[in-house]
């Protein structure tokens, strides 16, 4: 039996990726929340992230989902290149794995949603965002997106600077809930599908 057209065969692999910047001073910020979520997700599977050969990454492999059909084979990563240079070491983790371009997940802070709720897409546009901007480059737009809302600056504080702040004492409160629950909408998108997954965590 063949693999539709754009369509990823049943066994092949995912790669999730958490977006941020490597370093201890950039850990807290805003822009960091994709490393937030990966690392949850490598503590469920009970992994550690490691670097990862020649590319410029870190990462965990391991298993997510119920024994059975809906079990799947997981590469968690956190790209250790800076942000805008994302695109580079994420398509070296997908050729080293043969992950299928629908079957990777970008994990990454959104800010044109309110702060803590969820989007889950597949493809579009970067919207600014330089670490999808630079996958996009590197191996085209055909991937998933989780993203999570971080809000919009206020006043006139500048996008940069938003971004590479810290969450304020006011979000930290309820961060590591909404950490909790975009891994669970990414356990559900490789587990149970897109739309399935949309139903329920596009709130």
């Amino acid at each position: 039996m063949t693999t539709p057209a754009g369509a990823s065969p049943a066994n092949a692999p995912w790669l999730i990726v958490g977006l941020g910047n490597p370093g201890p001073e950039y850990a807290a910020n805003r822009h960091n929340v994709g490393f937030m979520v990966a690392d949850l997700l490598a503590g469920r599977i009970g992994g550690k992230f490691k670097r990862a050969g020649k590319a410029q990454a870190q990462v965990v492999e391991g298993r997510i989902g119920a024994p059975g059909p809906a079990n799947r084979r997981v590469i968690l990563a956190k790209p250790m290149s800076f942000m805008n240079l994302s695109g580079g070491p994420v398509n070296a983790l997908r050729d080293f794995y043969k992950v299928p371009l629908a079957n990777v997940v970008a994990v990454h802070d959104e800010l044109d949603i309110d702060y803590g709720v969820l989007r889950l897409k597949l493809g579009g546009g970067d919207n600014g965002h330089n670490g999808l901007k630079s996958m996009t480059k590197a191996m085209g737009a055909d991937y998933h997106r989780v993203r999570f809302g971080i809000g919009r600056p206020p006043g006139r504080m500048q996008v940069a600077d938003f971004v590479l702040k810290d969450f304020s004492s006011a979000e930290r409160k309820e961060l590591d809930y909404f950490v909790d629950r975009a891994a669970d909408a990414v356990e559900a998108l490789v587990t149970e599908g897109l739309e399935r997954a949309q139903s329920t965590y596009n709130s």
